[in-house]
């Protein structure tokens, strides 16, 4: 027959398991002086003086250690290693040794307990220690078996772990660009549900079905946000933003999400797109998107991550220079480039007739040497006040010269053209019962170009009709004239 404790003697030996066998009736001894000393809770009297949890460890007598406990904790030998176990439970293991002492306190008999002990070399270990008063020694403590697992590496990829998963979400958290986490897997159900029905033509399906996109703008799960997300928008927290989502994704979000829906449709998961959305103060938001489903998540769509900048400034930049590129600045009024642009244009495609209105102001240039040329920019601006308020599209006003306008009147003929002169000459006096001081007055000399005319003959024709305009003017207004026969104005 096997002789049953040799093989219990190379089972705790050759264990691959840290093992102690260890005689814990003095601490017995040492509880049954504290209960006899009225000690109840054991816990607060360990807790108010730190030394009693070291005269209860000093109580433990290590009889054996096997081979794997030499190993674990870099010891030559049982000896080297019972020598050194100030070394090995080293560090602030108060709590863990106070768990402990509690269990047995309460009359059990089996504990564990994570803690961290350290190797003769000084490498820490964490390890989860485990023990159990033996059988047939309830009564004195004297054999307890105590394993002692080695968690270090367990322990160190959690705390990697914890630490990318850290750090991912501080990236995400602090991210100067807005980032949305969301869900777009029952925006593929939907899709999916369209596709069986035998949809070959989606884009033709939305125009034919536009509730269809608003209701997979409902269906969007917004997962989480970030922080810039929440100051861009006006939001305190994530509730307050996620409670008022119809108030963002609104208006003209709708084309610029069908477009989303056909990208989608068609297979293509990463997008990009200029769109707009609003705070939730109601200002208009232009913004850069862009937008990806994860890779792992293009089964489901259940992960989706979108990222927003700010490019309001941009676009108001943009527009400010279009603005400046067809536009006078000091006029308001359209440019010599718009001007020639829009012409060039008629000229091709009407529509016929075209009126069109030559204007010179009067008197430009002795405002100009009397009183300078701001009293000059002056009536300018008050030029550009009168046009703009009468000259409506499809008709447009431009400066073309220092003192000299146009206006052009798509599919007017002649009695539209004096309809406007008229209209012109009426603001005007308007504007001069407004501004105290040297009057406002305009020549106007209008004329019509038919299909087939050469527009610059028209414009040279209402040209000379300006110019009679003016010389009659001044024929009633000799003293405009004081300094001015040099050139025009």
């Amino acid at each position: 027959m096997t002789d049953l404790p040799t093989d219990f003697e190379h089972m705790f030996e050759l264990a691959p398991v840290s093992l102690w066998l260890e005689d814990y009736s003095e601490l017995q001894a040492l509880f049954a002086q504290w209960r006899a000393a009225g000690i109840a809770d054991l816990r607060a009297y360990l807790q108010e003086d730190p030394r009693r949890i070291a005269a209860c460890t000093a109580c433990y007598r290590v009889l054996r250690v096997n081979q794997r406990t030499l190993a674990l904790f870099k010891a030559s030998s049982q000896e080297e290693l019972l020598d050194r176990l100030g070394d090995v439970f080293s560090g602030d293991m108060h709590e863990q040794a106070i768990r402990e002492l509690e269990t047995l306190w309460n009359g059990g008999l089996t504990f564990e307990n994570q803690t961290v002990n350290y190797a003769l070399s000084g490498e820490r270990l964490d390890v989860m220690v485990r023990g159990r008063v033996l059988p047939g020694h309830e009564s004195q403590w004297d054999r307890v078996l105590v394993s002692v697992e080695d968690l270090t590496a367990r322990v160190r990829a959690e705390a990697h772990l914890h630490q990318s998963e850290r750090y991912a979400r501080d990236l995400f958290d602090r991210s100067p660009v807005s980032l949305w986490v969301e869900d777009f897997s029952v925006v593929k159900q939907l899709l999916d549900e369209v596709r069986a029905q035998g949809i070959m033509d989606f884009g033709v399906f939305l125009k034919v079905h536009p509730e269809f996109v608003s209701r997979c703008m409902q269906e969007i799960r917004v997962v989480d946000v970030n922080r810039q997300t929440l100051r861009m928008l006006g939001a305190r927290d994530k509730a307050e933003l996620l409670n008022n989502l119809s108030q963002i994704f609104r208006d003209e979000m709708h084309e610029p999400f069908a477009a989303q829906l056909m990208d989608l449709w068609n297979g293509r998961y990463s997008q990009e797109r200029e769109v707009v959305n609003y705070a939730l103060n109601g200002d208009l938001l232009h913004v850069h998107m862009q937008f990806a489903v994860l890779e792992e998540h293009r089964e489901r769509w259940d992960l989706v991550l979108v990222s927003l900048v700010d490019i309001t400034a941009r676009k108001k930049a943009e527009a400010y220079l279009e603005y400046l590129g067809k536009h006078d600045v000091l006029t308001k009024l359209r440019n010599r480039a718009y001007f020639a642009e829009e012409t060039a244009r008629l000229a091709r495609k009407g529509p016929w007739p075209v009126g069109v209105l030559a204007i010179d102001l009067n008197g430009l240039k002795l405002a100009n040497d009397d009183d300078g040329h701001a009293a000059g920019d002056s009536l300018l601006r008050r030029a550009g006040e009168v046009l703009n308020k009468v000259v409506d599209a499809p008709a447009c006003a431009a400066r073309v010269g220092g003192d000299e306008f146009v206006v052009l009147m798509p599919g007017s003929d002649l009695d539209a053209a004096e309809a406007m002169r008229q209209n012109i000459v009426q603001v005007l006096d308007l504007n001069n019962q407004f501004y105290p001081g040297r009057p406002l007055s305009m020549s106007i000399g209008t004329a019509v170009c038919h299909k087939g005319d050469a527009i610059e003959a028209v414009l040279q024709q209402a040209d000379r009709a300006m110019y009679e305009e003016k010389a009659r003017y001044y024929r009633e207004n000799p003293f405009n004239r004081r300094r001015n026969d040099a050139g025009p104005g």
